[in-house]
């Protein structure tokens, strides 16, 4: 029988601090990653891509002969060697070997040889003519040239124009966001081979392995049966591995397929930031209303993202950041439309937050930038504004729990100790004229589930084995953020078992089929319900053997004693998260199966001089539900913090934007160039903790998802340099922020404030 999701019992291995089930891989060196095994394989070819290095135009002549001629190459792929069909994306917008390039450094072929260094000769060789036609590079250009792809979004509830009319206040403005590359310290990589009876088995570095087989499968003309996808972790993903691997896992099949060799390819770290999608910058139209008071009455919105030159996951990231263009804040009158520019560069792509953050950035800018002439104090306009429970979304899912962060803003306000540090900042800016202090708080909400219902499922595969040892499988994909870890302790905890009882077998397709994507923050909430499921199926099957044993026996000899019976000692699990309802033409409906919750308080010094800028301290409450595993949790809350002070202060992608024949290129295609968050960009005094009494009804053991929510408890740094910067004026003005929030940003902006042009 089962029990209740949320329900735990006593001596649970869930909720203990557990590290990393590969922590001592990882430290050690001795974890295995896909390029690993294909360094360890016999007879591999390597592959290299022949790019282009034009933003768009017509491929004229591909002449592959000359590099055959190369020592070393073995064979030249193109379009001609496509038995299925020649694309990469689920939408077929994506050609795998293209007749029209679509930005700088397109592959249009792929040179195997046996050696790395002979296929970059080779695909050095090989002879390429590119018709050059006009290239639109900037969103700007994509609104005046109507360069939109996908369809168009629109979600609106009450009437704005009533909620503007009837505002005290009311103020316009654009918001521009930038994109981010995700970093992950591992490239992409597949390796696949052919048995003898045509079975292809491909080893990839996929956050999704169900859709990598299904491209595959689709490249190949083969059935998807006849393809396994297997993933053994990753060396981090971000959302970036979610659609981007399929293609380079497809270009390893049918070179295996063709060849009867076992195919690598991985990319160079100046490889994958040139070839692979991004976070979408966005441009924001907006305008608000407001009453006396200081609450919102209204806003009106248009969101243009860019999408790069084919749709990928965009039309979803948009979907995500109109549902959270709220973030925490109710709305009476709402109307957001949405498009995707088409532009020439890469297809850019799911990133941690999937639209989110983007969407929460635009309220979170313009309450900040309107807060100085309402005559508020920024903290208090955004209070003043929190949702109420079950007020509604304006999409009308009604908000659950909304006073979780009315309790956590308390928490940080009272427990960092803001109102007193307040007036010492405002005492040391009296006195140091060339450096300012700031300090903010910030709140999140941020709903959880997939956008696509359909996604929200999982499958669990448990196996108990005579000795009373347990393995499992489930449709999750470990790319370092601890999912196995919590796997483990679930499995644990359902059966009754000691930890080291229970061992977790890699990701495959086809030990649990049709897995959704790791992403959406969802791959606990559902892969833990699967395992659950599954282990309760076990135990239900194993306790009338019990009864007959006595209440005395261990869990060894009740499955020794059960085999002996020919008790079945597996089980497949599965799960579906019920209460979703989503009408994507309407933009209506309960997406979401929760929200998850969160504020932080940041204080940052900016240099007058130069605009560098330290952050001094941080103070984070975060909501994870009942924790699974509390040391995973608070590390995934400072990384995704972290990467998002990146994306908001330090990450800045440049494309050439010249007409010189360098145009459409990355100029920021290296850690050279792209700069990141090292040990110096922490916070000096960083304070993270889990909000209390938080537990989830309805999902597993009460707990909530932690991968993508922290990631926006970031925008306090942002609106703490704004207040820094605005004590460089005399005050009362509104300050404007460009994004990233650079040290040159953000000297340009203290600049402004003191007047300066």
């Amino acid at each position: 029988m089962s029990t209740p999701l949320f329900h735990r019992p006593d001596g649970a291995e869930v909720g203990t601090g557990r590290a990393h089930e590969s922590a001592a891989l990882h430290v050690t060196g001795r974890a295995l990653y896909t390029d690993d095994v294909a360094q360890r394989t016999h007879g591999v070819l390597h592959a290299h891509p022949v790019t282009t290095s034009t933003p768009h135009g017509l491929v004229t002549r591909l002449d592959t002969k000359p590099a055959l001629d190369v020592p070393g190459v073995v064979r030249v792929l193109t379009g001609d060697d496509v038995p299925g069909v020649n694309d990469a994306g689920t939408r077929h917008d994506e050609p795998l070997f293209p007749t029209e390039v679509m930005f700088h450094g397109h592959a249009v072929a792929w040179v195997l040889a046996e050696d790395l260094e002979s296929a970059r000769l080779g695909a050095s060789a090989v002879e390429v003519d590119v018709e050059l036609l006009p290239a639109v590079l900037t969103v700007a250009e994509a609104i005046e040239q109507g360069a939109y792809q996908g369809a168009h979004l629109h979600l609106e509830r009450g009437d704005v124009a009533v909620g503007l009319a009837e505002a005290a206040h009311t103020f316009s403005g654009v918001t521009e966001i930038a994109g981010q590359e995700h970093f992950y310290l591992e490239t992409h990589a597949s390796l696949a081979s052919v048995d003898d009876d045509g079975q292809v088995f491909v080893q990839c570095s996929t956050q999704h392995p169900t859709e990598t087989q299904e491209i595959v499968a689709h490249v190949l003309g083969l059935d998807s049966h006849q393809v396994t996808v297997q993933c053994l972790r990753m060396g981090g993903g971000f959302g970036g591995k979610e659609m981007q691997p399929h293609g380079f896992a497809a270009v390893a099949a049918l070179g295996a397929t063709l060849t009867g060799r076992p195919v690598r390819v991985r990319l160079t770290r100046a490889q994958d930031m040139a070839l692979t999608g991004k976070r979408h910058g966005f441009h924001a139209g907006w305008r608000v209303g407001f009453d006396r008071d200081g609450r919102i009455t209204a806003l009106d919105a248009t969101l243009i993202s860019d999408g790069g030159w084919s749709l990928d996951l965009s039309e979803p990231v948009l979907s995500r950041a109109l549902c959270h263009i709220d973030n925490a804040y109710y709305l009476p009158h709402v109307r957001v439309d949405g498009r995707v520019a088409r532009t020439n560069k890469t297809s850019q792509t799911a990133f941690r937050g999937f639209g989110g953050p983007q969407g929460m950035l635009v309220i979170e800018d313009l309450l900040g930038r309107c807060a100085p002439e309402l005559g508020i104090d920024p903290a208090e306009l955004r209070r003043r504004n929190f949702y109420a429970d079950d007020q509604p979304t304006p999409y009308g899912q009604p908000v659950r729990h909304a006073s979780r962060l009315d309790r956590a803003w308390r928490q940080v306000v009272e427990g960092g100790d803001l109102a007193a540090r307040r007036d010492r900042i405002a005492a040391s800016n009296a006195e140091t004229p060339h450096a300012k202090r700031g300090l903010a708080i910030t709140p999140v909400k941020f709903g959880i589930s997939f956008n696509f219902t359909a996604f929200n499922q999982a499958g669990a595969l448990v196996h108990v084995y005579k000795d009373g040892s347990v393995l499992i499988n489930h449709g999750g994909t470990e790319m370092g953020q601890g999912l196995h870890t919590k796997m483990l302790q679930v499995a644990a905890t359902a059966l009754g078992v000691p930890l080291p009882r229970v061992r977790l077998a890699p990701t495959r397709t086809d030990k649990v089929p049709n897995t959704s994507a790791t992403a959406a923050s969802s791959g606990a909430d559902l892969n833990g319900a699967a395992v659950k499921d599954a282990c309760e199926q076990i135990l239900a099957r194993l306790a009338p053997v019990r009864t007959r044993l006595g209440g005395n026996a261990t869990w060894d000899e009740v499955v020794k004693a059960a085999y002996l019976d020919r008790v079945q000692l597996w089980a497949a699990g599965f799960y579906r998260t019920e209460g979703l309802s989503w009408d994507p033409t309407t933009m209506t409906g309960e997406p979401f199966k929760y929200f998850a919750y969160g504020v932080a308080a940041a204080e940052v010094t900016v240099d007058g001089f130069t605009g560098a800028y330290t952050v001094d301290r941080v103070d984070i409450v975060h909501d994870v539900g009942d924790s699974l595993s509390p040391l995973v949790d608070l590390g995934q809350i400072e990384g995704g913090f972290v990467q998002g002070l990146g994306w908001l202060t330090l990450e800045d992608l440049r494309w050439d934007t010249s007409d010189g024949p360098g145009r459409g290129r990355l100029a920021t295609a290296g850690a050279s160039t792209y700069k990141l968050p090292s040990l110096s960009e922490m916070p000096a005094d960083f304070r993270v903790s889990l909000l209390e009494r938080a537990g989830e009804d309805g999902v597993v053991y009460g707990s909530k998802a932690v991968g993508e929510p922290p990631l926006m408890l970031a925008f306090c740094v942002r609106e703490a340099l704004r207040d820094a910067v605005a004590a460089f004026g005399p005050g009362g003005a509104a300050v404007q922020l460009d994004s990233p929030a650079t040290p040159e940003a953000v000297w340009w902006a203290l600049q402004r404030a003191r007047g300066g042009s």
